[in-house]
């Protein structure tokens, strides 16, 4: 009993003291946040981290107080408090930048929530127009891809975070050239997922650029493992030939696959 006591205590007093050293790192940067314009700024994590704020005591403990900084900022957002929001997405990315769930759930806090916040602050959708409604989910769009490319410079070649910022260019800012530019960039990282060079693809055809994407997927059919589900091999030569009757490419120009032979199971 009195060992289990102890443990009890050591626990609540390190619990404790990681909720005193989350204080004192919150403190100093929360004032000089909320003597700039707070709302809806996200500067780099250099001008963050250098409120007075000395992150390397933290050592060890950096994983722990971030922790505990995501779910003090998951309580802040479910009040809809945007700029304690955005000041607490600013620390947690401070205190540890190397989970990449941080940035990119910051990355959606600031595009999609803050959007409609600010929406709903200024009158609620039905009252604002619409002109004004895109602009501000532009605003946040962009401070969203300036978290991600932040966000690149501690995870560099992540498929990811490309993959990230083309939803958000495609489907917040509307512009289709950068998303197909983003997802290609996507596919050229070591991690990428196959859907990326078949989602460019398929937005240098929404864009009228047919050639383009006639040749991109020419050139990618032949990497794909046709065990491979998620490589869709099947659905990428059907959308070759797709391509190759609205671009009228000639018999003898056509796409021909090479014959991949079985595996025999020798080295």
């Amino acid at each position: 009993m009195k060992s289990r006591l102890i443990s009890v205590f050591v626990l609540v007093a390190g619990l404790t003291g990681t909720g005193a050293i989350l204080r004192w790192i919150e403190i100093p940067l929360w004032r000089a946040l909320r003597a700039e314009q707070p709302a809806l700024r996200l500067d780099s994590l250099g001008s963050a981290a250098g409120q007075g704020v000395t992150l390397g005591l933290l050592g060890g403990f950096r994983a722990i107080v971030a922790d505990f900084t995501w779910i003090r900022l998951h309580a802040i957002w479910e009040q809809r408090d945007l700029p304690a929001t955005e000041t607490m997405l600013r620390l947690v990315s401070a205190i540890d930048p190397r989970p990449l769930y941080f940035w990119l759930n910051g990355a959606r806090i600031i595009a999609f929530d803050m959007t409609a916040w600010r929406i709903e602050g200024a009158g609620g959708y039905d009252a604002m127009p619409k002109e004004r409604q895109e602009r501000i989910g532009a605003e946040q769009s962009r401070i969203a891809i300036r978290r991600l490319e932040e966000a690149m410079k501690y995870h560099p070649n992540n498929a990811t975070l490309w993959i990230e910022r083309a939803n958000i260019e495609l489907n917040r800012l509307h512009d289709t050239a950068a998303a197909a530019a983003s997802y290609r960039r996507a596919w050229e990282q070591p991690d990428a997922p196959f859907y990326a060079a078949r989602l460019h693809a398929e937005l240098l055809k929404r864009l009228g650029r047919k050639a383009e994407a006639f040749a991109w997927l020419v050139k990618l059919h032949p990497q794909l493992p046709p065990e491979d589900e998620s490589a869709a091999a099947d659905v990428v030569l059907e959308r070759i030939r797709d391509l190759e009757r609205e671009l009228n490419v000639p018999e003898l120009a056509r796409y021909r696959p090479i014959p991949r032979l079985a595996p025999t199971g020798k080295l």
